[in-house]
């Protein structure tokens, strides 16, 4: 749940473009990174191997230039057939002295030093203790890492951090070495084998309490808090293990070696780090009303993480599944109640949003990814998958979710290749409404007028959508009279439609879209025609 906790640092985040470079696919990195406490001065070694993807004498990855004191200096650069390098734009661009082959693989180092200007928060807790948290979403990794920082480049990963003793470091993946050094200073390994997007790429140091969770299917889960939360924050992180295996039960097996659960200095609410999910450090409360937040966090494991959008155009491939397995997780908890009260509480947002907004889900104009954590990627997208669910049925959505996780769990997706799943897994073919929620802005607004003939004894119901383009949508309407009320489906398709329904009594109320089913507005009105 990206929603950013401060404005703070938004003037140093998302104006920058992605190096795009095709040539190359990362498939491992190893960051060797060294940090102090006499200075915000990290130093650096990196080794990437790539693997190129095409004829090239030329490549470039991302890498932060100084400006106003903070950035990355590049002090050597290393590797087979290099002839020069530059350092500008926030790129590395490497000179190569042969023409290198699709297919070819080969390996650089790169050593470099500079204070982060993002990516890496250096900054002390709110209990006055220093930490160093990474917060690389969704392109500032390259603010502390020569990376290639593109949502759709995955690799390995493995973090070697050099840091005083006092600190514990967490990362992606397993510990695989704690060593202590002189001069009291502390050598940790993690060590991640599933490819991972820069983007969820992390590290954590700090001082720790940690606590065994608990395992599930294998799958060890800790909580990572800061020591003066430690009760607390061990009672409210304890949901996790529970969590965990509802989505593993109902999305399929968990891809990583374990889960850790950590109190941060992230500037969002939840950051979904691949196995080690960061929240914000007021997250830990000691009443557990973080249990939404969780399994959002959660779910991203699956999407988001594993099965991967190509683009942040397409982000609600992330966050609306993460939003609405979350919904769909309370309502198996606590009841279809709740689940109607989130999903009204979702709809209330969305409608607010769209007031104001003049973008479609699928946004490719919109190069600020921050401004990409609205309520069209989270509520809308949640939404969306709400009414696939209701189109289909409940049986081809779950096995339309199990079938796109496979499919594309370790891969990159977008939003037409979600469609081509729920349609080989439904028959049914889904453009217009992929289309019209997807890449329509705003929502349907309904009108009904409705007027009861006590002589024959119907009810006239006159429905206009005043929106363009025309939504096809199963309209739930309830007819309440002085001896009870009943459900009637309608079948909306045409821009004007009239419906006749038999009714004994004379209608009080009708109430449209009681289940809360249907992402519209309503205006329903008694017709003052006799």
């Amino acid at each position: 749940m990206k929603r950013l906790l401060s404005v703070l640092f938004t003037s140093f985040i998302c104006t920058y473009t992605f190096s795009q470079d095709r040539s190359i696919d990362v498939l491992h990195y190893q960051f060797q990174v060294t940090l102090t406490d006499e200075s915000d001065t990290i130093k650096g070694v990196a080794k990437i191997k790539m693997r190129y993807l095409k004829p090239t004498t030329q490549f470039s990855i991302d890498l932060k230039n100084i400006s106003q004191g903070k950035g990355m200096h590049v002090t050597i650069i290393s590797g087979p057939s290099l002839k020069s390098y530059t350092h500008a734009d926030n790129k590395i661009k490497f000179i190569l002295g042969k023409n290198y082959h699709t297919g070819d693989t080969a390996e650089f180092m790169i050593s470099y030093e500079g204070i982060p200007a993002d990516g890496l928060i250096i900054a002390k807790n709110k209990y006055g203790r220093r930490t160093f948290f990474s917060d690389n979403w969704p392109n500032r990794a390259h603010n502390w890492l020569p990376c290639v920082d593109d949502v759709a480049d995955k690799a390995s990963v493995e973090f070697v951090i050099t840091a005083p003793h006092q600190y514990q470091v967490v990362s992606n993946g397993m510990q695989t070495e704690e060593t202590n050094l002189p001069a009291g200073n502390k050598l940790t390994r993690w060590y991640e084998t599933i490819p991972l997007p820069t983007k969820i790429m992390v590290i954590g140091v700090a001082e720790f309490a940690v606590q065994w969770a608990g395992n599930v299917d294998g799958i060890p889960v800790y909580s990572w808090v800061y020591p003066e939360n430690k009760k607390d924050g061990f009672y409210d992180y304890a949901m996790a293990p529970d969590i965990l295996q509802w989505f593993i039960k109902n999305v399929g097996p968990y891809a990583y070696s374990k889960l850790a659960n950590v109190q941060s200095k992230t500037i969002f609410g939840g950051m979904e780090n691949a196995s080690a999910i960061f929240y914000s450090e007021n997250s830990v409360t000691g009443d557990r009303n973080a249990e939404a937040l969780i399994a959002h966090e959660i779910a991203h494991q699956w999407f988001g993480n594993m099965a991967t959008e190509k683009s942040f155009a397409h982000i609600w491939l992330s966050e609306g599944f993460a939003t609405y397995l979350t919904t769909l997780y309370m309502e198996q908890k606590y009841g279809e109640d709740t689940a109607r009260f989130l999903r009204e509480e979702d709809r209330q947002k969305v409608i607010h949003f769209n007031m104001r907004s003049t973008m479609p889900v699928v946004d490719s104009l919109t190069h600020e990814y921050m401004d990409l954590l609205n309520a069209n990627s989270y509520e809308k997208g949640g939404w969306i998958l709400h009414m696939l669910r209701r189109q289909i049925g409940d049986s081809l959505f779950w096995k339309g979710i199990r079938q796109y996780y496979q499919t594309y769990a370790g891969k990159n997706a977008d939003s037409r290749d979600a469609q081509n799943v729920f349609e080989n897994v439904s028959g049914k073919k889904l453009d217009q409404f992929f289309h019209n929620w997807l890449y329509e802005k705003d929502q349907p607004h309904i009108n009904i007028n409705w007027n009861y003939n006590p002589v024959s004894k119907t009810i006239t119901l006159d429905i206009q959508q005043m929106q363009k383009p025309i939504y096809q949508l199963p309209l739930e309407i309830e007819i309440k009279t002085r001896n009870g009320s009943s459900l009637h489906t309608l079948n909306l398709e045409k821009q004007k439609q009239t419906f006749e329904i038999p009714v004994k009594n004379q209608p009080t109320e009708i109430v449209s879209d009681p289940g809360i089913n249907v992402l519209a507005t309503f205006t329903t009105r008694k017709s003052t025609d006799q």
